[in-house]
């Protein structure tokens, strides 16, 4: 089986919830990460001293708010100089909360574009280079709303369209050298906000699984696009129980 011993990889949003279960995912797969966060340095600060309690020196961090080009830029650079090198991008870190139409603001608008779709882009192209001359991976998580949107979040499933798209246009572009796929969450993680028990009950009895998923199953299609797929590229991996059959 292909190893990605030795390899480095940067992951978005990568200190809590879906983030960190890529991180312990990796890092169990013998690699090194670099680990992005932006107001969770509490939880970076613990999940890096998790795993270096299990191998020393494997893991870094960077912070930044991001969205602009040039933060990107020195995000992508800071990574590389944790480590000498970059194998792999895992595009996780993403806003998400409601804006019904006729209460959008141009601040939520730019604010779930920016997290969603803005720097996802202008971190690719900053570890592009470094990647193609790897021969590495970029992974996007995207969402089962890329296709079908989900009520009340309109600017968001559009931000993650967008993201789609992204996917399916870098690997055209970055090809040969670099594969991109994306992973499309359905029912992994409740949404921070409160959601009764009743309105969870109704998403779930529409999900063929009739359960929600893990952190640690989206975890997994992320290490099978690193490790298990070198043929695969511009592919869009639906993790959400058989939901996105039924929207």
């Amino acid at each position: 089986m292909p190893s990605l011993r030795g390899k480095v990889a940067l992951v978005t949003g990568g200190a809590r919830r879906v983030g960190a279960a890529i991180a312990r995912c990796l890092h169990a797969e013998g690699m090194s990460l670099v680990i992005h966060y932006r107001h969770s340095e509490r939880e970076a600060l613990a999940l890096k001293d998790d795993l270096e309690r299990i191998r020393p020196e494997s893991v870094g961090l960077v912070m930044g708010a991001l969205g602009a080009d040039t933060i990107a830029r020195r995000i992508i650079s800071d990574a590389i100089a944790v480590f000498g090198r970059l194998d792999a991008l895992v595009n996780n870190a993403s806003a998400f909360y409601p804006t019904p139409l006729g209460q959008v603001t141009e601040h939520e608008w730019e604010d779930l574009m920016a997290s969603n779709l803005k720097a996802p882009f202008f971190l690719a192209q900053a570890a592009s280079a470094e990647l193609r001359a790897r021969e590495g991976c970029i992974i996007n998580l995207v969402d089962i709303h890329a296709e079908r949107p989900l009520k009340n979040y309109p600017v968001y499933s559009i931000a993650k369209a967008g993201l789609a798209m992204m996917t399916w246009s870098m690997a055209r572009e970055l090809a040969p050298e670099v594969r991109v796929n994306g992973v499309a969450p359905g029912t992994i993680l409740w949404p921070e906000r409160v959601l009764s028990l009743g309105v969870k009950e109704e998403i779930l009895a529409r999900v063929p699984q009739k359960r929600e998923g893990s952190p640690e199953d989206l975890a997994r299609a992320v290490r099978f696009f690193l490790r298990d797929a070198p043929y695969v590229s511009g592919q869009i991996l639906a993790v959400d129980g058989g939901r996105s059959v039924v929207l």
